[in-house]
């Protein structure tokens, strides 16, 4: 793909041999420090200059006391796992009263690429801290957009890409032209998915045109794209998501632990990408003055960076 921009991914293109996160920290050879890491202020706060400073975010508590105690086997798939079972979307070892809910301004689609592993991906993140308004795709099922493409954009940079700034006058302008134009002629038939919403908690339920972002702004839902660089093109190229808008954000830096080597610093891990898409949202679509609405989005992913940070500076990796 040319041209600067983001790319929403979550992995290496030759991924580490860990399947979780947590394994990756204590592959930095701390795995004695994993048990007295803190989420306190002074460790959050040591890098001045990272992107994570200075958020609202809930208690890291919770998850202390859950890294104290170590794995806990998911109740579903018996999976051994820390903090969320990436597998079955559930909470593992903390309860739903002690993990912060985010609701959002719109609906956000996020479609996986069948490769890629789920214990590495942060798409997870964004589904179990807002339940509501997330739902995982994994392709080729893609959600239909009938009836709706002018509401809806896709984040990915490109050659025909917008920024924030422009996006929501050419949403405007693709509603005008919609009403003035003659009905849409008919989209082709998404794959079926393989599992319906009831089968596969991740999915969730079907979205619909109410809620806050029917009506708060000019989006009702936000398509992301959960892969490695390398794996993109598959799913970008599919002819169901050409006729929408493509949308890049450009200023933005990862501050992901497994960025990849080379690559630039603007190719953002999926719950970042939606993190500052929202952020910017908030702030230049609906003309509101942002105060951490969705700064919990980044509660799991803000943990794991001070957890994994303090094993590579332990180790001496950084």
């Amino acid at each position: 793909m040319s041209g600067p921009g983001i790319l929403t991914r979550t992995d290496l293109s030759e991924p580490p041999k860990q399947d979780t996160i947590l394994d990756e920290a204590q592959s930095q050879g701390c795995s004695d420090n994993l048990k007295t890491v803190s989420s306190n202020p002074s460790v959050r706060h040591a890098h001045p200059d990272q992107p994570l400073d200075g958020l609202s975010l809930a208690s890291h508590a919770v998850l202390e006391r859950a890294q104290q105690r170590g794995r806990v086997k998911c109740s579903k798939c018996r999976g051994s796992r820390m903090f969320f079972c990436y597998t079955c979307c559930s909470l593992v070892g903390v309860s739903h009263i002690e993990i912060p809910s985010v609701k959002l301004p719109v609906k956000i689609d996020i479609i996986k690429h069948p490769s890629e592993v789920d214990g590495k991906s942060t798409a997870i993140h964004a589904k179990i801290l807002a339940p509501d308004d997330v739902t995982i795709y994994t392709y080729p099922c893609i959600p239909e957009f009938e009836g709706e493409r002018h509401k809806v954009v896709l984040v990915f940079p490109g050659p025909g890409s917008v920024s924030m700034e422009d996006m929501k006058q050419r949403l405007r302008h693709m509603a005008d032209r919609r009403s003035a134009d003659s009905p849409e002629e008919p989209h082709p038939k998404r794959l079926r998915c393989e599992k319906t919403p009831a089968e596969d908690p991740r999915l969730g339920a079907p979205h619909v045109a109410e809620g806050p972002g029917s009506g708060a702004g000019p989006l009702l839902r936000v398509v992301f794209i959960d892969s490695t660089w390398n794996q993109t093109n598959r799913i970008i190229t599919d002819e169901r998501l050409q006729a929408l808008l493509q949308v890049e954000l450009k200023t933005r830096k990862t501050c992901f632990w497994r960025h990849q080597k080379g690559s630039p610093d603007t190719y953002l891990a999926t719950i970042e990408a939606i993190y500052y898409f929202l952020k910017e949202y908030h702030e230049q679509c609906l003309s509101q003055e942002y105060r951490g609405e969705y700064d919990n989005l980044l509660f799991f992913y803000s943990y794991l960076h001070t957890l994994i940070t303090k094993a590579k500076t332990s180790a001496g990796k950084l």
